[in-house]
């Protein structure tokens, strides 16, 4: 049977947060897959599908349960979030995991957060990113880092503005944080920290291909969340090869490895400051982080995403063309 997909993602038209960018890539791999593919909000009885994806278990739960009493044969995968992962599961998330023909995590690290039942219906897709040639050596005015989040409290966004405060005033270290305004508050916090804070700056929302162009010029990449589900700036900068510091959540540990050299704990801005600065005055340690990057970058190519997509839609019983395979260089 030919998929017919509809992807149900709590994220509007428009919007660059996280669950849009990852329904469109989806979209576009499993056309590539020969599925017939559409993208909306939620599921409408009108619209044919014999398979649907829900994007968030928990906000797409009112199209799962619709798509179930409407088609109970057929096939629902179940995209867990890092909300659904680490947040509080409310009735509507276990309904919805429950409900699912097979679940869908973004990083390894997430099947330990399921019970049994789920750990055995679940396949990691780490998100990709299509590699971009990143500078090899940081600015002569100093060292770049760049975080990209929206500002949410579960980013926690301001922790490298915190980290930043800790700086010796001389020092050159730019952290520069790219992302919408979700939170009044934080805003504001923000609004105020770059114009009183030399080593930190809110830049605001950029574009996909803007914020490709700003991880190939930056030397460093920062995550400063408490919780992850499957970053997918941070497989952007895996893909870059970049640097990359991080918060030892469960979401950077699947994405990163348990032994990543660049982790620091949650909410410690004095860890990251020493981070920092020891990206700044120790280029060997610089090279260690970028070789980290360079080595689980083969995670999160294109390729191995499209093939994770491929078995699952043929374990569900549904027709799907061969994934290319990535033509090897001549010798």
């Amino acid at each position: 049977m030919r998929a017919r997909v509809f992807i149900a993602t709590p994220a509007p038209p428009g919007s660059r947060l996280g669950n849009r960018v990852t329904a469109l890539r989806w979209q576009r791999i499993l056309r590539e897959l020969g599925c017939l593919v559409r993208v909306g909000q939620g599921w409408r009885t009108t619209d044919r599908c014999n398979l649907l994806v829900a994007l968030h278990a928990t906000k797409s739960w009112n199209s799962i349960r619709a798509f179930r009493a409407h088609h109970p044969l057929l096939p629902v995968v179940v995209a867990l979030t890092g909300t659904d992962l680490y947040g509080d599961k409310d009735a509507r998330t276990r309904a919805s995991v429950r409900a699912a023909s097979s679940l869908v995590v973004l990083q390894s690290e997430a099947l330990r957060s399921l019970d049994p039942a789920s750990r055995r219906n679940a396949t990691v897709i780490l998100q990709s990113a299509i590699p971009q040639r990143a500078r090899i050596q940081h600015h002569r005015l100093g060292l770049r880092v760049v975080a990209l989040a929206h500002l949410r409290a579960i980013k926690n966004p301001l922790l490298a503005a915190q980290a930043a405060r800790l700086l010796p005033s001389n020092s050159r270290i730019r952290i520069e944080h790219y992302g919408s305004s979700l939170d009044a508050r934080l805003t504001t916090k923000a609004r105020r920290e770059s114009r009183l804070n030399p080593h930190w700056r809110w830049r605001g929302e950029r574009s996909h291909a803007g914020v490709l162009k700003i991880l190939t010029r930056s030397d460093v990449f920062l995550q400063t969340s408490f919780a992850e589900g499957g970053s997918s700036a941070m497989a952007e900068a895996l893909a870059c090869g970049l640097p990359i510091l991080s918060t030892r959540n469960p979401g950077a540990i699947g994405m990163l490895g348990r032994t990543h050299p660049g982790f620091f704990e949650v909410d410690d801005a004095p860890a990251l400051a020493d981070l920092l600065m020891r990206c700044d005055r120790d280029p060997a340690f610089l090279r260690v982080l970028r070789n980290a990057s360079k080595l689980r970058a083969k995670l999160v190519t294109p390729e191995r995403e499209r093939k994770a997509w491929f078995s699952l839609l043929r374990e569900l019983g549904l027709q799907a063309r061969a994934p290319l395979t990535a033509r090897k260089p001549r010798a």
